[in-house]
Order: C-alpha cells, then structure tokens, then sequence
C-alpha cells in the first residue's frame, strides 16, 4: 500500500502537523485494474456464471490466453471461483464470489458517471 500525507487544513496552529494514512487505489488496482479484469467483473456480477467459451464470445478482442491469465489472477484473487465439471472434455464454470458481488454499486456508480458525461 502507498502511502500519502496529508495535512489537517483545520488546525489553528502554523506548524500543523502531517497525518499519515495508507491509501488503499494501489491494492484495489491490482485487483481489478485493467481493461479485461473489469469487463470479465461486469459479466460475472450482472450476468452470472459463464463457462469459459461463453466469456470469450461474450469480450470482444480477448484471447484466449489473456482470458486464462486474467481470470487465474482474478480467482487468486478471491474474486470468482472455478469449478470443473468431471466430464469428457471437462466443463469449467466461472462465477464471481461475493467479494466481486460487493462491487456492483462501484460498477452502478461507473455506469451513472458514463450516462452524466458520455457525449
């Protein structure tokens, strides 16, 4: 985590002094930072669980690595769980844990700031 001062803009005394905190962007970037980990968010949280190939019909643009990669780093993550079916070939769901679940006000806030400024 980063970490910022700031100083305390009501304090009387000349010689305020500057308070710490961690900020948390950096943290919350890594997790879902990026053009693809927000796309696959969205779909998880709004559309429910998908199977890989219905993913990547779903997301314009991605291959099939990048999707693999994204969605290991978004289950490590603790964001969307993966369970495999034990068929022949096997099945794999993809589904966001409620930890993703408890981002669909952030996407619902993205979505009215879109709507208020797009041109």
């Amino acid at each position: 985590m980063s970490n910022i001062k700031i100083t305390d803009s009501h304090s009387k005394s000349a010689s305020s002094r500057a308070e710490e905190y961690t900020c948390p962007m950096p943290e919350i970037a890594k997790l879902i930072g990026g053009k693809w980990k927000l796309i696959i968010l969205q779909i998880l949280i709004f559309h429910g669980t998908k199977r890989f190939n219905e993913l990547r019909r779903m997301i314009n643009g991605i291959t099939q690595t990048m999707l693999t990669n994204q969605l290991r780093a978004l289950e490590s993550d603790g964001l969307i769980t993966r369970k495999i079916y034990p068929e022949v070939p096997p099945r794999v769901e993809y589904t966001a844990t409620q930890r993703a679940l408890d981002l669909e006000e952030m996407f619902q806030a993205m979505h009215t700031w879109w709507e208020k400024h797009a041109r």
